[in-house]
Parts: structure tokens; C-alpha cells; sequence
């Protein structure tokens, strides 16, 4: 099959074809992630009625899928004036028709969800199951539904309240949960389980190209917008594939050349008291290690941005987290469930939209950034809110 692109270990930098699905390069026996290297490597933006796939040159998709809506990126007002930030750019991922954000769920996750399943071909056999702690499996739910594609969710039962929907969902969309107590590495546990029968195959999370691809859209919208790179990037990270789809996109836009040459330094930042990622970095380690597997499921029940409880993220894995923050002189913050309810309160306030818990944690993690000196404040930077207008979509 004919593909816009190739496929190539991170490692060892071998470049094979998509036989279909692939989440590993098949003549590796290591981990590694792999990428997409695109035939274009000079991007070109398509109509805004084309949604996500506006920036199909450099998705790995088959086809395109309906009702789908891109990241818009502003120039910040009230909240860059309340910050003393002169360049203060928001990618803003959510629902707020007033600047064309119409992204139904409310969440980023959409960005991820029509690259996965645009990478499919139709009438890929299977059923495809996705773990979640409840934003992706909400969007996948919805692409899925309304593009009559067969999937297995399966949520942590604590994250249920996260499964709203503007519509009601199709038969082809079914939902198993983990039991009351567990969490995101729960889930994932389990559709590893489900997916060991031929009926079914793993989404891949943050193996999938098309899964990091898809939330790169994100900086691409920014940089396209701003004219270049931003020199900062803040998101708040659970698994961190965001981030690592973020220092993918700045890779290819130092490719493309008319985007600048230098690298976004990435700041995410992590929910305390749920930290292992920021905790290994600052101790200066590939591996996560946790003291106590118990304590670590605890903790990823304290926190209030519950998406981003993931106790098996793609940190150490080459290609990953690890290797993004070393590349990109980067650094992890941590917020506490207060500053971030404190940063929520105040995007509402000076932007005019609610946002979800995740997205005050990155807000409340530049704020901290910018307060320690980590950050010129005359640089070009990039705050990724992820999840917006839930609230407003619901009144």
C-alpha cells in the first residue's frame, strides 16, 4: 500500500515501509519508538474545512474522517498584560465557536483520535481497544461513533464522569472498566489482556506515530500561525506524548526551513503529588522507579487533573520524554491540585473561557517557570491549553 510517508526507528535510524499497523520496526528487537518521515518536507496548509487534515502533509493518514476541527492558536491580551508577557501565544484545543475552536469533547484528545483512525484503512478487520483515564477514550468514542469504526474502550470506573457526550454513541463503540480503586496503568493492563485475543489490536498509545503526529498539529498550528518556532512550550503531561509530539513537530519545522532553526525548549509540568516523571528527571534518571507500587496508585488518585495519571508513561523508552527535555534543554515543573484550581480560576477570568484541570496545570507550570527565571519573558511562547469551554458546551 501507498503511503505519504515511511517509517524509522529512532534508534538506529533504519527507514522501512507501513506494512499496516505498525507500532514497532519489525527487524528491531530493542524499544525504540519510531516516526514518520514525510515525502513533503515543506509544509503546506490546507482550508480550514478540511479540520485537523488541514495539515495532512505531515499526518500519517489513509483517508479523511468527519467532523473533525484543528487547534486554533491567538496572541494573548488580558492574561500576556496580567503576566508582563509581550508574546504570549495560546494553542487553544476545545470548544469556543467565537475564535472557531469547535472541538466537540472539549479536549485535545480529538487530535489524536482523527489521526489514529484516519490511519486506518477501510475495512481494516478488528476491533481496536483503547485504554484511557477518560479524555481520550471520550474523543475516541465520538471519531469512532461517527465514523462507524469498531472499538473497545476500556476506563478506570473511578474516571466514568469523564464519558459525557453531546450524542448518544453507536453500537459499534463499546465500554469495560477497571474496577473502583485502579487507574490509567489498570486499564492498561487489561486491553493488553483483551488484545492477546486475534478479535481485537492495541491503539498503541504513544507507539503509534499517528497518535504523537496528530497532537504535533498543535505546534504546527502555532508556528504557522506565529510565522515561526516558539522558543518556549508549556503543557501539562501525563504520559508526555504531547511533549515528544511537540519536539517531533519542532524537528520537522527546523527541516521545512521557513520556520526558524532552533529548538522550543519544553516545559511541562506534572500534578503533585502524582510526580514520577519530574521526580526520575530530577534525579537524573532514564528509569522510573517507584519505591512503593502502592503508595504511586495512591497518589495518582489525589490528584485532581485525573488524565494525567499514567504510571508507565514513555519516558525512558529512546525517543521518548527523556530524550525530548535532554534535546531540547528542557525541564519538568510540578503543581499542586491548589495552584492549578488557582490557574483555572484565572484563565476564566482574563481569557473568558473555562478550562479543564490539566490544561491550569500547564498554565500554573509557566507561571512557576517564568517566576523562577527559567524564562525570558520577551521570548515567543507557546502554552498549550488542551482541554477548553467544557462548562460552556454544557450550559
Amino acid at each position: 500500500m501507498k503511503t505519504n510517508y515511511k517509517l524509522q526507528n529512532f534508534t538506529n535510524g533504519n527507514i522501512f515501509e507501513d506494512t499496516g499497523w505498525l507500532l514497532n520496526d519489525p527487524e528491531y528487537n530493542g524499544s525504540s519508538l519510531i516516526r514518520a518521515v514525510y515525502e513533503k518536507k515543506s509544509l503546506e496548509v490546507g482550508d480550514d474545512s478540511l479540520g485537523i487534515y488541514k495539515f495532512a502533509d505531515w499526518l500519517p493518514v489513509n483517508r479523511y474522517l468527519k467532523n473533525s476541527s484543528p487547534t486554533v492558536t491567538y496572541k494573548s491580551k488580558k492574561l500576556a498584560a496580567l503576566l508582563n508577557l509581550p508574546n504570549l501565544y495560546i494553542s487553544f484545543s476545545g470548544y469556543w465557536p467565537e475564535i472557531g475552536a469547535g472541538m466537540s469533547t472539549c479536549s485535545f484528545k480529538e487530535t489524536e483520535a482523527y489521526s489514529v483512525c484516519a490511519r486506518m484503512f477501510p475495512g481494516q478487520e478488528g476491533v481496536m481497544v483503547v485504554a484511557s483515564a477518560g479524555n481520550t477514550a471520550r474523543a475516541f468514542a465520538k471519531v469512532c461513533s461517527e465514523n462507524n469504526i469498531p472499538l473497545l474502550l476500556v476506563v478506570p470506573e473511578d474516571n466514568l464522569d469523564a464519558l459525557w457526550f453531546r450524542e448518544i454513541i453507536n453500537d459499534n463503540v463499546k465500554l469495560v472498566c477497571t474496577p473502583k480503586g485502579s487507574d490509567y496503568f489498570d486499564a492498561i493492563d487489561l486491553s493488553n489482556k483483551i488484545c492477546s485475543s486475534p478479535m481485537f489490536f492495541e491503539e498503541g498509545g504513544a507507539r503509534n506515530v499517528a497518535r504523537r503526529d496528530g497532537m504535533g498539529t498543535t505546534v504546527l498550528s502555532a508556528a504557522t500561525f506565529i510565522g515561526k518556532t516558539p522558543d518556549y512550550y508549556f503543557q501539562a503531561i501525563g504520559s508526555g506524548t504531547g511533549t515528544i509530539a511537540a519536539w517531533e513537530a519542532n524537528l520537522r519545522l527546523i527541516e521545512d526551513g521557513r520556520f526558524g532553526s532552533g529548538k522550543m525548549v519544553l516545559l511541562p509540568s506534572q500534578n503533585s503529588p502524582f510526580t514520577p516523571m519530574y521526580d526520575s528527571w530530577k534525579a537524573g534518571r532514564r528509569e522510573i522507579i517507584f519505591k512503593d507500587e502502592n503508595e504511586a496508585r495512591e497518589n495518582a488518585l489525589k490528584i485532581e487533573a485525573k488524565v494525567l495519571s499514567n504510571r508507565r508513561p514513555p519516558y525512558s523508552v529512546p525517543g521518548g520524554l527523556f530524550d525530548a527535555l535532554s534535546d531540547s534543554s528542557g525541564d519538568i515543573e510540578t503543581v499542586t491540585n491548589s495552584e492549578l484550581k488557582a490557574a483555572c480560576r484565572l484563565f476564566e477570568i482574563e481569557e473568558g473561557i473555562d478550562i479543564h484541570p490539566a490544561a491550569g496545570v500547564a498554565l500554573a507550570g509557566m507561571i512557576k517557570s517564568i517566576e523562577s527565571g527559567k524564562v525570558d519573558k520577551e521570548s515567543i511562547l507557546m502554552l498549550n491549553i488542551t482541554g477548553v469551554g467544557e462548562l460552556r458546551l454544557k450550559s
